[in-house]
């Protein structure tokens, strides 16, 4: 990068907020794909008005900017494929700026943690649902940047569904707002909805407005087991068409069990083709109850082994620890792990799940699922032995296209929760037409003519 480049941003800035060095490069390489790209630079805005002259001026020299949150992301939506700058918002931009109580809104900056939000909400009664497996650590900006979902989408929705409004940098540096804290509005057109998902390719997220609502009084947890993942999806889809519904229903099939089994040694069954675990939530008791009680006699119909109602925390946490250590149990199964996020119509989840298990069987490679059959998305994992076979590498790759085939067949999507970015790309001519591509095209030409923002990530 040029040093007139490198002197403009340090006194933008700060010495202390433009960085240049290998080290910080280094460091901003890489998100959870483990996949390195180094970019030219780090910059750390410390508001609106510096990220406004940082796009003017990016815009006008055509230097490309990659908008960061916590790089948490798994299709590498974050990455400086191309070099240029990347812009943080975990130093600076990373205050709830407001909770406003009369209208049930939160206003943050885009750095704030995810966690941090769903804690200081609940001091006062509140309840922000989005609960992506990253929340720990994933940024607010990037849930939006990539509508994240999570575990509670089956009953409450996903982050799309909570945001109210949103102010954004245009790469010319104008900033516009989209969006209202009012329940209505249809003026115009929806600018937020165009920015919710555009993984940091549109426009620069600088403040977001969520919707908040009140934290149920009651919650239960259950758990079943069954002889067949086919049984457990049948479960799935009946129990929730019948009208119940459970804030999550979460899935494990036999390869995730005993990959759990192995590393923790928690007793659970390992004979056992799948297990269905789902919370159920309100502010009646009885409801909850009557709930807990009609999901049990669908899974019991369906053809569960075992219905387990959590009588205590403890009890809750050991149901609940096996779907949130089984991502990292199942890498005994290879040392290169091809992770999607497909979903597809709830009642397709059967043949879903059987057609993967024919991918399984032409390919040899072990493809544990697990994930939020609630909400039609399933994680697949194809798992291959040896990383530096490129014969087993490319095999891979061919098993899980024909995964995106076969639920994009189904009526599904390529992605439920993890985004496009680099790693599904190549794909993308899967679900959509040329004709609803080159429209994507143009809204990126739209908002962004030169091709500065996040550029050649999801397909575009």
């Amino acid at each position: 990068m040029k040093e007139e480049f490198k002197s403009y941003f340090k006194k933008l800035l700060g010495e202390e907020n433009a960085h240049f060095d290998t080290l910080h490069q280094r460091a901003y390489s890489y998100d959870a794909t483990r996949n390195h790209y180094l970019p030219d630079g780090v910059l750390f805005p410390r508001n609106e008005e510096d990220i406004s002259a940082i796009l003017k001026y990016c815009n006008d020299r055509q230097i490309i900017i990659i908008p960061r949150g916590s790089g948490s992301g798994f299709t590498g939506g974050a990455l400086a494929i191309n070099g240029g700058l990347i812009l943080s918002f975990e130093k600076h931009m990373n205050q709830i700026l407001e909770i406003d109580l009369e209208n049930l809104v939160a206003v943050v900056q885009p750095g704030v943690i995810n966690i941090a939000l769903q804690k200081e909400v609940a001091k006062y009664g509140l309840f922000y649902p989005p609960d992506p497996a990253s929340m720990e650590y994933s940024s607010l900006g990037g849930n939006v940047s990539e509508n994240a979902g999570g575990m509670r989408a089956a009953k409450y929705g996903i982050t799309k569904d909570y945001v109210m409004a949103l102010r954004a940098v245009l790469p010319n540096g104008d900033v516009i707002r989209a969006g209202k804290r009012t329940i209505k509005d249809v003026a115009g057109y929806n600018l937020a909805g165009i920015l919710i998902a555009s993984e940091g390719s549109l426009a620069v997220l600088s403040e977001l407005t969520l919707k908040l609502i009140a934290m149920p009084k009651f919650k239960k947890t259950a758990f079943a087991t069954f002889a067949s993942v086919k049984d457990a999806m049948n479960a799935v889809y009946k129990s929730l068409a019948s009208g119940v519904n459970p804030v999550s229903m979460e899935f494990l099939d036999n390869l995730s069990i005993r990959a759990v089994e192995e590393k923790f040694h928690k007793g659970l069954n390992v004979e056992a083709g799948a297990i269905l675990i789902c919370d159920v939530d309100g502010n009646v008791k009885e409801s909850v109850e009557e709930d807990l009680r009609r999901l049990r006699e669908y899974f019991l119909e369906a053809g569960a082994l075992e219905f387990k109602i959590a009588q205590n925390e403890t009890e809750v946490a050991d149901i609940w620890f096996a779907r949130r250590n089984c991502s990292q149990s199942i890498a005994m199964y290879g040392t290169l792990k091809l992770n999607e996020d497909i979903t597809v119509p709830r009642s397709k989840l059967p043949e879903l799940l059987e057609g993967i298990e024919q991918v399984s069987q032409k390919y040899g490679f072990k493809i544990p699922c697990f994930g939020h059959t609630g909400d039609g998305n399933v994680h697949t994992n194809v798992m291959v032995k040896d990383k530096d076979d490129k014969e087993q590498v490319k095999k891979g790759y061919e098993a899980v296209e024909e995964i995106f085939k076969l639920a994009v067949g189904l009526g599904g999507t390529l992605s439920g929760e993890h985004g496009i970015g680099i790693s599904k790309a190549p794909f993308m001519n899967l679900a959509f037409s040329e004709a609803e591509m080159n429209l994507m095209r143009n809204i990126k030409k739209a908002f962004d003519s030169n091709n500065i923002l996040n550029p050649f990530k999801m397909g575009l």
